[in-house]
């Protein structure tokens, strides 16, 4: 490791601020009033089985696992005993993109997640063009906040990027409660240069050092792939890579990735 890299890594350790809105003002917001979820501000995915991470649920447009409750926004997995005996998984994932597209600020979501193994719910962001630096990970990745549904005590948040892929992660473990049992904060500061992740306004994890590459153009200027408009994500996926596959204890009939609000705030 370079000698700037272990500096970059020395005040990503040293960094220990807590989640400030000082000098930000609230650009955009979700409150999921009404009766369905707002198209005029969301799209809705539509994937099919194992289209990334060998995941199991197919992504489908759906009132049964997208829709509107009490003002929450609300991510429901179905499971499906087809007629040869296999089984099957729908569930719902929508994003912001064209719609919806930020450089840079604040960005908070609050939620619940569902508890059971094989649950993998996500708030994130991807770049409105994926291709400008090159596809995945050259693009860059912000995973705001992941919890695997069989340890919810715990969230990740993520940065990937390059090529060879390459990543930056920490978690936060709750001392009590989950973070299935109650509504938590979970939020991403993004500055040119250093990204911070936060949940319920403690600070979790700092990154100031990535790249991008692209093949037979070498690196791209930092702080590329992270400057430029990236979009944001909610899903919920079953099965796949790193949850595992539900088993017998996966209660699926009352699993739920709930969401009470997005907010976005920037700085003038």
């Amino acid at each position: 490791m370079s000698e700037e890299n272990v500096k970059h890594r020395e005040e990503s350790r040293q960094d220990n601020t807590n989640l400030s809105y000082e000098g930000y003002k609230l650009v955009w917001e979700e409150q999921f009033q009404g009766d369905a979820l707002n198209r005029n501000d969301w799209n809705v995915e539509l994937h099919e089985p194992g289209w990334v991470n060998n995941e199991l649920q197919e992504y489908v447009d759906s009132p049964d696992n997208i829709y509107i409750r009490d003002g929450k926004l609300v991510l429901k997995p179905i499971r499906k005993v087809n007629e040869d005996g296999s089984v099957s998984y729908t569930c719902g994932r929508v994003n912001t993109q064209y719609k919806h597209d930020f450089q840079y600020g604040l960005f908070e979501a609050r939620a619940r997640v569902p508890e059971g193994r094989g649950f993998l719910p996500a708030f994130w962001m991807m770049p409105t063009e994926e291709y400008f630096y090159g596809q995945w990970p050259r693009c860059g990745e912000i995973d705001i906040m992941e919890v695997l549904g069989n340890d919810t005590k715990t969230s990740y948040g993520t940065l990937h990027f390059g090529k060879p892929h390459c990543e930056s992660q920490g978690s936060y473990t709750l001392k009590e409660g989950t973070f299935s049992d109650s509504y938590h904060l979970f939020a991403v500061e993004w500055k040119p240069g250093k990204i911070r992740w936060y949940v319920d306004g403690k600070l979790i994890h700092t990154e100031n050092n990535w790249y991008s590459a692209t093949e037979g153009e070498g690196k791209k200027p930092y702080p590329a792939p992270f400057d430029q408009p990236f979009y944001i994500i909610l899903n919920l996926a079953v099965g796949g890579n790193w949850p595992g596959s539900p088993d017998g204890t996966t209660d699926i009939e009352n699993a739920e990735f709930c969401i009470d609000y997005v907010k976005v705030y920037q700085k003038a």
